[in-house]
């Protein structure tokens, strides 16, 4: 079984922030899908190519992250190198992506929060880019709202992001990779 958790915080007021490009990749994978509720989390279950899959929507705010993921990984029995969280990254430009695992939480809350959890960094991390704007402060930030011009790029994105999502269903990713998209 797979675990692939999306970062977010809930709520309409949090809709389309960028720190909620974790929650807007599972929806645009999952579409309209319903979605079940355990653990604080929403979560959907799905045979992919034969692959049990598990996608996750913590609902205790990016922070707390760890305490919503932990119980499912518990509970499903889930191996690291099969645990995918998909996270924004302030370090990495819009357009930019990366997949790595292993990896510290590189400042954000919410890995750090799963981190502290598990008690282990052995998962995978997709991390998007959401650029830093250095003239507002990084909470600010993170918690607004993407422009238009930005929208317009994710989607170009999110198209990438379903095959990203599906070669780590697949067994396809073992190591570090970069995409890029919008250009």
């Amino acid at each position: 079984m797979k675990l692939i958790c999306g970062l977010g915080n809930p709520g309409k007021e949090y809709d389309n922030t960028r720190h909620n490009v974790g929650f807007m990749t599972i929806d645009n994978y999952c579409l309209k899908e319903q979605f079940s509720k355990k653990f604080n989390g929403l979560y959907l279950e799905k045979n992919i190519n034969g692959e049990k899959v598990l996608f996750l929507k913590p609902q205790s705010y990016m922070n707390l992250s760890g305490t919503v993921v932990k119980p499912f990984i518990d509970y499903f029995k889930i191996e690291g190198s099969d645990i995918l969280i998909i996270r924004d990254d302030l370090d990495l430009p819009l357009g930019k992506a990366r997949i790595k695992f292993d990896s510290s939480s590189g400042g954000d809350n919410g890995i750090k929060s799963i981190i502290n959890s598990l008690g282990n960094q052995k998962f995978y991390q997709f991390k998007i880019g959401i650029s830093n704007d250095k003239n507002f402060d990084t909470k600010d930030y993170v918690l607004g709202k993407f422009s238009k011009e930005e929208r317009e790029k994710l989607k170009i994105g999110f198209d990438m992001t379903k095959e990203v999502i599906n070669d780590f269903i697949e067994g396809k990713i073992t190591t570090t990779k970069d995409y890029t998209f919008g250009e």
